[in-house]
């Protein structure tokens, strides 16, 4: 055995104490368990706005579909160097279209901002994506982040 093997397993072990020593005091997890019950509140319903998606999101499955078939049906074109333009400008056509093809076909989803009037005079603004069927002036209860028709 040469040097070298020998000084690599010791190495090891020393940097590991090494840090080791480093450690904070041990950790035995958290303390007690505390859980707090979410604070109801009663109100009114002072407005309803509605957001919908704008459809500025991500690149996504359709861009590299599209990048793809598009390449695939470009390089059918030209030889040489002209082969490689078609396939680029097909890829590039293709994730054009497959991008706006996605767009057009994503459902975003709604998302509802009530601002409700609370019985102690306060405003809350939840945000909620669920449709619950509520008129302004209708009596709600706020529980956390919901809001329940009464």
């Amino acid at each position: 055995m040469n040097v070298r093997s020998r000084l690599l397993p010791a190495a090891l072990v020393g940097s590991a104490l090494a840090l080791g020593a480093c450690a904070p005091y041990p950790y035995y997890g958290p303390g007690p368990v505390t859980t707090v019950a979410p604070r109801t509140q009663y109100g009114v319903v002072e407005s309803i706005d509605v957001y919908r998606g704008d459809g500025s999101g991500p690149v996504g499955v359709g861009a590299v579909l599209g990048g793809i078939a598009g390449g695939v049906i470009g390089h059918q074109f030209g030889s040489g160097s002209g082969n490689t333009a078609a396939t680029i400008a097909g890829a590039v056509g293709g994730a054009v279209v497959g991008n706006e093809v996605e767009k057009q076909n994503r459902v975003e989803p709604t998302r509802y901002r009530m601002t409700v009037r609370t019985d102690s005079g306060s405003l809350l603004q939840v945000d909620n994506s669920n449709d619950l069927n509520l008129r302004v002036g209708d009596r709600v209860r706020v529980e956390g982040n919901r809001v329940f028709r009464m």
